[in-house]
């Protein structure tokens, strides 16, 4: 979970130069990234009980949002087919590269790794 999340940070805001891992357990965490662009408090959850009360009241089973600038932006919907999509490209040899998801991954290596 999250590894996405990260990718998208990293295009808006640019490369990442520090990454404090605040809090993590089994079901979430949280932190802060530094960017080139932005400072980034986050928070990732697979635990329902951490939804916001409307998205619950909604029946919602995910929550994704960004707050910019004192803006939230929720972009919880449109996310069924993307691996889909994506894989196909891939076959197509129209996918990323490792190049494309290092930034990424070398992010969530750091928070595995973490101690906090």
């Amino acid at each position: 979970i999250g590894v996405h999340f990260f990718d998208m940070l990293t295009w808006i805001f640019g490369p990442c130069h520090s990454n404090e891992v605040h809090e993590m357990e089994a079901d979430h965490g949280k932190g802060t990234l530094g960017l080139t662009h932005a400072t980034v408090d986050w928070s990732l959850s697979i635990n329902r009980d951490h939804l916001p009360q409307q998205a619950r009241a909604a029946g919602k089973t995910t929550f994704r949002s960004i707050t910019v600038d004192g803006a939230e932006v929720e972009f919880s919907d449109g996310f069924t087919d993307l691996h889909t999509v994506s894989y196909r490209n891939i076959l197509e040899g129209k996918g990323f590269g490792i190049e494309d998801a290092r930034a990424s991954i070398e992010i969530v290596r750091e928070i595995r790794d973490a101690k906090p």
